[in-house]
């Protein structure tokens, strides 16, 4: 049975998923990142492609606003399960959506349209905080390990079968933080070169002043 919070705090339900898509009970010891490619949260397809959590940047208050779909340890929808090969969405994964782009082409039209965003491997350091306090909660909470890749391909680069992307054992080993690009049997490249030795650095700052 899963231990600990299901629930990160302050998180809106406001898109509450799990009624409609129970998925499974898991024990969760990985997270995997994503960007949802818009400014705004999505619809998900009704639910039957979300992830656990969505985080929305907040520019003028320059905070993040954390919206939960589904329990922690529960699975959720947002990545490719090809049939006869390993599991993704139910392997002890929680997904997490950032809203905002990982490509580049889209975060120079945003900007020259004057559409307020967040280009996530030039995140500003509020955005990364709001990621890392549900990391921290998710280490602190469940013991997802504050580690991951050393590599995070920038997009287009990082799109289909990459240097990046885990084998099938790899992916079975794995614990801790990745991004969509590191999964097998899935083709996406977000979230791009997120500077994720930055938001380890700030996690594990955060984890110690609060131990």
């Amino acid at each position: 049975m899963p231990k600990g919070p299901q629930r990160y705090p302050g998180a809106s339900t406001r898109h509450w998923f799990q009624n409609k898509f129970p998925g499974n009970v898991q024990q969760v010891n990985t997270i995997v990142l994503h960007t949802t490619e818009g400014t705004a949260v999505p619809s998900y397809a009704g639910g039957s492609q979300a992830p656990n959590f969505t985080l929305l940047p907040d520019p003028r208050s320059k905070r993040i606003v954390a919206y939960q779909h589904f329990d922690f340890d529960r699975s959720s929808r947002a990545l490719a399960n090809k049939p006869g090969g390993v599991q993704t969405n139910t392997l002890n994964v929680t997904q997490v959506e950032l809203v905002g782009t990982c490509d580049p082409s889209t975060h120079d039209k945003w900007t020259e349209a004057n559409r307020a965003h967040v280009f996530w491997p030039q995140a500003p350091g509020w955005a990364l905080e709001g990621l890392v306090e549900l990391l921290v909660w998710a280490h602190r909470e469940h013991g997802v390990p504050l580690t991951g890749p050393n590599s995070w391909k920038p997009y287009p680069a990082s799109y289909g079968a990459t240097s990046t992307r885990m084998s099938a054992s790899q992916w079975n080993g794995f614990r801790g933080i990745c991004g969509h690009q590191h999964v097998p049997e899935n083709d996406h490249g977000d979230p791009g070169s997120l500077d994720f030795r930055r938001v380890l650095e700030l996690a594990k700052k955060k984890f110690g002043s609060n131990s």
